[in-house]
């Protein structure tokens, strides 16, 4: 019965999604969202997976080949990496990625990107990474590497779909149409390389205060609502000559 509502509302709400050719021709940077272990990796928090996920998993798997090619071809690479004071809390979530832990370490499969000279981390201590990247003085990390390497392509990859990937598309949307990120003309969603959370009805019921969260049907709501922002989704990533 669930799955086959799913189907209906991927009917009633298609997200038409294209095959992605990269090449030299055009600048294109890499944006990995918080694949932390507070997010990805089994026990690891409040927020981490209780047990291994299909879903999650291969979004790892997709991220780290693309992280691979990326590097091997000194393609730019920006990794968003969540990461809280223990003091701060971000309601309405509970205690995740405290800052100094294992909790907002890239997961072990990308932990190498650490020391790679093309990639920039950034923590940030909120939902969105665009507005997680201004600094003190109004500087945004972000918009200066998007500038700086002369982007005009993102591919973004992540978790959650819905949530910290939704958010940061949509506002890196909103910027480039303001003119704050020239050169950059798209913003890509790679559906294979994207992930969300699971809390099925019957759980989140006894839970206070927590609201059902259908992994695949949130996953693609994310997906929908991203491409009616202007962005494109896309369902396969290779690499031209």
């Amino acid at each position: 019965m669930v799955s086959s509502t799913i189907e209906l509302l991927k009917e009633e709400l298609p997200v038409n999604q294209e095959s992605l050719v990269l090449s030299e021709d055009v600048k294109t940077g890499l944006v990995l969202v918080d694949i932390v272990n507070g997010f990805c990796t089994v026990g690891s928090g409040n927020l981490a997976p209780t047990q291994p996920d299909e879903q999650i998993s291969g979004m790892v798997d997709e991220s780290v080949k693309l992280a691979r090619v990326f590097c091997e071809k000194k393609w730019p690479i920006f990794a968003f990496l969540d990461s809280h004071h223990p003091d701060i809390p971000e309601p309405p979530y509970p205690p995740h990625c405290i800052a100094g832990t294992n909790e907002s370490k890239l997961v072990p499969a990308l932990q190498w990107l650490e020391n790679e000279p093309n990639a920039t981390l950034r923590c940030k201590d909120c939902i969105d990474g665009f507005l997680g990247s201004i600094e003190k003085d109004g500087s945004n990390l972000f918009i200066d590497w998007v500038r700086t390497n002369q982007i005009k392509k993102i591919l973004v990859v992540g978790i959650c779909t819905d949530v910290c990937v939704l958010d940061f598309v949509c506002s890196t949307l909103s910027a480039r149409n303001r003119g704050l990120l020239v050169p950059l003309e798209d913003v890509i969603v790679y559906s294979n390389g994207c992930a969300t959370f699971d809390l099925p009805i019957h759980v989140a019921n006894t839970m206070k205060d927590a609201i059902a969260h259908p992994q695949e049907l949130m996953h693609h709501i994310g997906l929908y609502i991203a491409k009616g922002r202007g962005a494109k989704v896309v369902s396969e990533v290779s690499f031209g000559a």
